[in-house]
């Protein structure tokens, strides 16, 4: 499909943000979109005490339990402004707020592991930056399952988050509704929910047609409305947090299959901010 400059690609379907990695987060209305993506988007993450890595749902034999805790901020993240407190909601029901005293003792016990909620701005309190000597790096783990099309087949790896972030790869992760119905006519006994994926921006596809039409945009500019334009630097690599139960979806290596057989193993793209703003949902998507 050839695309043209200002072309309308379709409009923003639904804003997603992910306070905590690996936790389920929120759906907004409107987003605040600075140079580390929506404001308050992977602001925190979980650490392993015992080795220092981020906890992450990609390793789920160490995480089993991430997908089922869910983080929201209470009150609306603004730009300038420290970022509001957090409340975290536990597979039981059970809550607890960031400002608790013994805050990281109750998040050990539910995970069963000893963690501490880290935050990102520990970047800027210890002024580190990528041309620093020493950067700060989190690292994580992630369990590729015996698939054909993978890099690696069921083992472990280590890998970097980009510096000072708790990222996997870039800052915001856009995925279209074209890309999920192909996946569908691909696979129709999977269940291609958004949620397998979480991206932060789903463009419904104007021309609702069922193809991977994102692949094309890479190397181009999109602008989200009138303020945001992202820079689209690369595909979105899939792992197994795409096969995971979640709530009433079931567990389906079929899912990572179908992404690996047919397009990579990617489904949608990443991409960089270019000029931050305001987007909205039912804002335009276009080719700038």
């Amino acid at each position: 499909m050839v695309q043209q400059a200002d072309a309308v690609l379709g409009s923003v379907g639904s804003l997603w943000r992910y306070p905590v990695k690996s936790m389920m987060g929120e759906e907004l209305n409107a987003a605040e979109v600075t140079d580390r993506g929506l404001l308050g988007d992977r602001a925190y993450a979980l650490v392993d005490n015992a080795d220092g890595k981020v906890a992450s749902a990609k390793n789920p034999r160490k995480w089993p339990t991430l997908f089922d805790f869910r983080a929201t901020f209470v009150g609306a993240p603004r730009v300038g402004a420290p970022l509001p407190a957090l409340r975290i909601t536990f597979p039981d029901g059970g809550q607890v707020e960031s400002t608790a005293g013994d805050l990281n003792w109750i998040l050990s016990g539910e995970v069963n592991r000893a963690v501490t909620l880290d935050a990102t701005d520990r970047g800027e309190r210890e002024t580190v930056e990528a041309t620093s000597p020493n950067p700060w790096t989190p690292a994580a783990e992630e369990y590729w399952p015996d698939l054909e099309g993978l890099d690696f087949r069921d083992t472990v790896t280590d890998f970097d988050l980009p510096v000072g972030t708790f990222f996997d790869l870039a800052v915001v992760h856009l995925l279209t509704t074209a890309t999920l119905d192909r996946l569908r006519a691909l696979y129709p006994a999977g269940r291609f929910e958004v949620r397998r994926f979480r991206p932060n921006v789903v463009v419904r596809s104007a021309d609702g047609v069922a193809d991977f039409v994102e692949n094309g945009w890479i190397g181009k500019t999109v602008a989200l409305g009138d303020e945001v334009r992202l820079s689209i630097t690369g595909p979105c690599p899939r792992c197994v947090m795409t096969t995971l139960p979640q709530g009433d979806l079931p567990r389906d290596v079929g899912i990572l299959r179908a992404a690996a057989q047919h397009n990579g193993a990617n489904v949608g793209v990443y991409a960089s901010v270019l000029r931050g703003g305001t987007v909205r949902r039912g804002d335009a998507v276009r080719l700038d």
